[in-house]
């Protein structure tokens, strides 16, 4: 078959022109436009070259990216013809074989010169094919392409259509083999420009950037579709990522390289060559490792791989200009991949095989994996760690208990318990440490339970107590539970104490099991709150705030739309000369029936995942709209962040892709969190923290001196800006308040790391001149200007200055 394909050796009718054409300046009767640096104009050196060209001849090239195109020849007598096309104007200028085709007028031997010219080339290094030929050669050339181009796709759908229609299980390989066919066939119809007969605009420049997709897209499934087909065990897991990542990286640089605005066209070209050779190379190299294994499979799939790997190999030195320009290459890709698709096709067909005397083998020792079921149920309900319940036995007491009738299960009390700074235990001492912890807890708390008190260790660093208890007999187990607090931990020549946040909630206030779960969590938060270490029982007030945050919930989904949340702004001043450095922004809530609310006010809402992160992401829109309004002198906008918008470096991303989608330069935004957003649980703040501030968002850790551990994380995250907290500042002049000293040390903490230090709720001259005496050098307060909204925000940010 490939005999039969074979490229024809240049000759009378055709001949080959690239090498002997060379960049040059533009003709001279071009017009000014085409002269310019966005023009790449290639001019044939030696026009003899075409004296065996009959009158009416083809010129040919490769498939290349540009504007436009245009083909100058130049008579001896005079007479020019001048052919000039668009990127999206080759409907009629496209042959079979993936190239373009020109037709000259003039015989051959009469060409006093020959230029093309392409606006806004991809790359010169990528245009490597230009060829005469006579009408009958470009006709039998054409006949070729088509027939091996018919062969192939039939050989594809044919196998496709059997796959899909003939063979019915949902197993990954096969879903592998029917992608992998379908991107070879897309592949091979558009480079090969067959597919523009059906679609004529796709040729030239469109059927390019198409092809990187497609064989990017056929390579990564094959590596795919060799990893899922292959027996368990044959090939070592960090070889099955390898090639996996490779993959990605494939596609990743086919989409790079398919859109040359993105990267310079050659570099692109190269990266993604490099690639695929490199996806080739470490699939080959777990087909090695397989067969070396004793896998059966490997070796139907070599015998189909092998013609594609050199056929890759040949167009890869093609494409490095280590071979000439050939269409036996182009031609043998297509006809080894129609082979591949043969093999493949047997390879699936033993793999049914094969699973089908799994599945009987399986079957047979049914009975004995049983009592290994059973086994590993009752572990399935333990925690490894502690010994304790799990969660997932806890939740099935707690449904057990809800539908026993209350008469026969009597009262019973649920307490969540969750251990302060675990994730500072690991992150100073390691995780033995932090392990050695959870023990201690879940060991103290397991002396604690009895037949009416069980235990469960339901989280990372969360456990949870059900106590049921008569009527006026209530064990009192709050208070042994105190007695756990400030206990001693120790690991090796690591110590600690013991700091326990509880909430508690009882069953006659639930009506179901995550009622009564929720009211729990909601004491522990307010625990948490109160400053940890501590126990809150779920009570009326409680309620009454679940309450109000459930009816400020529902009416935040109106309020968004009505565009109720605004922002207000309060200046930033040097204290040196009242000098405006910055702005922060503050949100409010213009409620209908509650007036002006601050985020105190509706705390709930922003904590709620769904409306607080759609009323997080407005108030990013407001601050990114107000910085494209914002002045050169203005400094920077300060927009408090909640975990919801940290969740990771992803998170991050996306702010960066806003500000960039709105031309505003990250340096203008200044991102400003507390302690408790960076001890949340939920996502990574602190990867996204760092995203953005490697991008030139500046970070301000806001409240300073009011949290836990403020030095270490002072530490682990990059901060640029320290904000006093306004408590600190309201006592400075207070007889016997140490504010003052606190003030003080804050201030060379950052002079010394080299932050900028921001005193907040400076509200009288007094206190201004005060800390002016300390050294401070900025502050804000209602004393320069009190927030003020996007209105009036200009005359009160003047009268500051």
């Amino acid at each position: 078959m490939l005999l039969l394909f074979a490229a024809v050796p240049a000759h009378a009718d055709e001949v080959q022109l690239r090498g002997q054409m060379v960049v040059a300046a533009a003709p001279s009767l071009v017009g000014p436009a085409q002269r310019g640096s966005q023009w790449t104009w290639l001019t044939l050196r030696e026009p003899r070259a075409l004296a065996a060209m009959p009158a009416d001849w083809l010129l040919q090239t490769d498939q290349v990216r540009f504007e436009r195109v245009r083909v100058i020849a130049v008579a001896d007598n005079g007479a020019v013809q001048d052919i000039a096309l668009g990127a999206h104007q080759l409907e009629a200028n496209w042959a079979a074989g993936g190239v373009m085709q020109f037709g000259i007028a003039a015989p051959g031997r009469s060409i006093r010169q020959l230029s093309i010219g392409f606006e806004r080339l991809d790359d010169p290094g990528l245009f490597r094919k230009v060829t005469a030929m006579d009408p009958a050669t470009a006709a039998s050339h054409q006949v070729r392409w088509l027939l091996l181009m018919g062969l192939f796709a039939g050989l594809l759908i044919a196998s496709f259509a059997y796959k899909l229609l003939f063979t019915t299980r949902r197993l990954a390989f096969r879903r592998w083999y029917l992608g992998w066919v379908a991107a070879s066939l897309a592949y091979g119809l558009i480079w090969s420009n067959v597919a523009a007969y059906l679609v004529p605009g796709l040729a030239g420049p469109p059927a390019i950037r198409a092809a990187y997709i497609l064989v990017s897209l056929t390579v990564t499934l094959g590596s795919l579709f060799l990893l899922s087909v292959l027996e368990d065990g044959k090939v070592p897991p960090r070889l099955r990522s390898a090639v996996k990542a490779i993959a990605l990286v494939c596609v990743a640089l086919g989409v790079v390289a398919a859109n040359e605005t993105w990267m310079a066209a050659g570099t692109s070209d190269l990266l993604f060559n490099l690639a695929l050779v490199t996806c080739v190379g470490v699939s080959f190299a777990a087909i090695v490792l397989a067969a070396l294994r004793g896998s059966r499979v490997v070796w139907l799939y070599l015998a189909g791989w092998s013609p594609v790997i050199a056929v890759f190999a040949a167009r890869a030195a093609r494409n490095f200009g280590l071979m000439a320009q050939s269409d036996a290459i182009d031609m043998a890709t297509f006809v080894a991949i129609a082979l591949e698709s043969l093999v493949f096709s047997v390879v699936v067909l033993d793999r049914f095989h094969t699973l089908r005397k799994e599945r009987d083998a399986a079957e047979a020792s049914a009975r004995g994996m049983e009592i290994e079921r059973q086994t590993l149920r009752r572990a399935a309900h333990s925690d490894f760690l502690t010994g304790l319940g799990n969660r997932a036995s806890f939740h099935e007491e707690l449904r057990v208990l809800f539908d026993t009738p209350a008469a026969a299960r009597g009262a019973f009390t649920l307490y969540l318990i969750d251990i302060d700074y675990l994730k500072d235990v690991n992150d100073r001492h390691g995780h033995d440490c932090g392990d050695a912890l959870l023990r201690q807890v879940g060991r103290s708390l397991a002396a604690l339970t009895d037949g009416r008190t069980s235990c469960a260790r339901i989280g990372g660093d969360e456990f949870a107590v059900l106590c049921c208890h008569d009527a006026g007999m209530e064990r009192p187990l709050a208070r042994e539970i105190e007695r756990l607090q400030g206990q001693t931990w120790a690991h090796d020549t690591r110590s600690g104490t013991v700091s326990l946040s509880v909430g508690s909630a009882t069953a006659r206030s639930a009506r179901s099991p995550a009622e009564l779960f929720r009211q729990a969590d909601i004491a522990l938060y307010e625990a948490k709150r109160l400053g940890r270490g501590c126990h809150q029982p779920f009570d009326e007030r409680l309620r009454r705030q679940v309450e109000n945050d459930r009816e400020l919930i529902d009416d935040a989904h109106a309020g968004l739309g009505r565009g109720e949340f605004v922002l207000y702004y309060q200046p930033i001043v040097a204290l040196r000369d009242r000098r405006r450095v910055g702005v922060e922004a503050l949100l409010r809530w213009n409620h209908p029936r509650r007036g002006l609310l601050g985020p105190n006010a509706f705390a709930g809402v922003l904590a709620d995942r769904e409306i607080g992160s759609a009323v997080q992401r407005r108030v990013l829109k407001l601050a990114i709209e107000e910085l494209r309004r914002w002045p050169a002198d203005a400094g920077t906008l300060g927009v408090n962040l909640t975990s919801l918008d940290l969740s990771g470096a992803a998170a991050a991303h996306k702010v960066l892709r806003q500000l960039a989608a709105a031309g505003v330069p990250p340096a203008a935004l200044c991102v400003e969190v507390t302690e408790g957003t960076i001890l949340d649980k939920p996502g990574d703040p602190g990867a996204a923290l760092q995203a953005l501030h490697d991008a030139g968002v500046r970070i301000a850790l806001d409240d300073f001196g009011t949290g836990y551990a403020s030095l270490v994380h002072l530490k682990e995250i990059p901060v640029d800006t320290l904000k006093i907290d306004r408590s600190f500042i309201a006592g400075l002049m207070r007889p016997g308040d140490e504010s003052e000293e606190i003030v003080r040390a804050v201030l060379a903490l950052g002079h010394g790391l080299n932050k900028t230090v921001i005193a907040e709720g400076v509200e009288t001259p007094v206190q201004l001149e005060r800390l002016r005496e300390l050294g401070c050098d900025f502050a804000q307060g209602y004393l320069f200007g009190r927030p003020a909204p996007a209105i009036a925000r200009a005359d009160s940010l003047q009268a500051a200055a």
